[in-house]
C-alpha cells in the first residue's frame, strides 16, 4: 500500500490510484465515527465485513442492471472501482420511523412510514451535512433536475431489491444512505452511478423478530458488539460461514 498514491482518506476508507487510468482501489478501514466524527474508535474486522456485505449487494444490483462503480473485490479489504465525479448529496431513502425523522416530526420509532421516503443532504462534514430541497440543489449547481430524478428512481429501485434481500433473512430495512457519482462516456455526456458503499454503515437493519440493531447504531448509542452484529448480517447473507470467518469467495448466487 505504501507505494501506490493514495488520493483521499474518509471516516471508513481510502481511495489509492488504481491499476489502470478510469479506476480507483478503496481500502475498508476499521475505523468507526459518529455524530460528525466527534466519537471515534477502530473495530478489528469492521472493514472486512464492510467490504463483503458491500460487495454482496453491489454485484447483485448490478446483475438487476443498476449501473454502479463497482468492478470487482480485490482482496478481503479493498475493491477495484470505476472513477466517478462524486455528487456532494447523501439520497437517504426511509421505510421506518428512525434516527433524526423521528425527532424532526416527533415519530415514534420503529412506526412504518406511510410509504418510502427520499431525502437529500448536502454532503459537508464542516455544515454537519444538511438536509436541501431540490430548489437548493439545482439553484448551487450540484445537480441537475434530470440527475435527481435519476437518483430517485435508481433509490427506490435499490430499496425495493434490498428490502426484499434482507426480510428473506429475517432482517428489516429501516432506512439506508446512498452517493452517486457522474461517468462520462465516449460522447463526453455525464451519466449518473450508483457510487460509494452499502454496508452496515450506512443502513439501519433490525431483526425483524425483536428489532435488535444490526447496524452502525450499536455503536452511535453504546450498545456495544458492533463488530458482531455486523458479522450477524453478513452471516444471514450467507457471507460468513458458521464458524465466523468471512469467505473469501465471490458472493453466492
Amino acid at each position: 500500500m505504501s507505494r501506490r498514491k493514495m488520493l483521499y482518506e474518509g471516516k471508513a476508507k481510502i481511495l489509492y490510484e488504481g491499476p489502470e487510468p478510469g479506476t480507483v482501489v478503496a481500502y475498508f478501514k476499521d475505523d468507526a465515527t459518529a455524530f460528525n466524527a466527534q466519537k471515534k474508535a477502530v473495530l478489528e474486522g469492521k472493514g472486512v465485513l464492510n467490504n463483503r456485505i458491500s460487495e454482496y449487494i453491489m454485484e447483485h444490483l448490478g446483475r438487476m442492471g443498476i449501473p454502479t462503480h463497482f468492478i470487482k473485490r480485490l482482496n478481503m479489504r479493498e475493491q477495484l472501482l470505476r472513477e466517478v465525479e462524486i455528487i456532494p448529496l447523501e439520497v437517504v431513502v426511509r421505510n421506518v420511523a428512525a434516527g433524526s425523522i423521528a425527532k424532526r416530526f416527533g415519530l415514534t420509532e420503529g412506526d412504518a412510514l406511510p410509504r418510502s421516503i427520499v431525502e437529500f443532504y448536502y454532503k459537508n462534514d464542516d455544515l454537519e451535512d444538511p438536509m436541501v430541497a431540490e430548489e437548493h440543489v439545482t439553484a448551487f449547481n450540484w445537480a441537475t433536475t434530470q440527475d435527481m430524478d435519476e437518483m430517485i428512481a435508481m433509490a427506490l429501485r435499490v430499496n425495493d431489491f434490498m428490502s426484499g434481500m434482507f426480510a428473506a433473512v429475517g432482517i428489516r430495512l429501516v432506512d439506508f444512505k446512498l452517493e452517486f457519482g457522474r461517468v462520462y462516456d465516449q460522447n463526453d455526456m455525464p451519466r449518473v452511478i450508483l457510487a460509494d458503499e452499502i454496508s452496515p454503515d450506512s443502513c439501519r437493519l433490525w431483526d425483524a423478530n425483536t428489532n435488535e440493531k444490526l447496524d452502525k447504531d450499536r455503536f452511535r448509542r453504546d450498545l456495544g458488539n458492533v463488530t458482531e452484529a455486523y458479522a450477524e448480517v453478513a452471516r444471514r447473507l450467507g457471507i460468513m460461514k458458521e464458524n465466523g470467518s468471512v469467505t473469501e469467495e465471490g458472493s453466492p448466487e
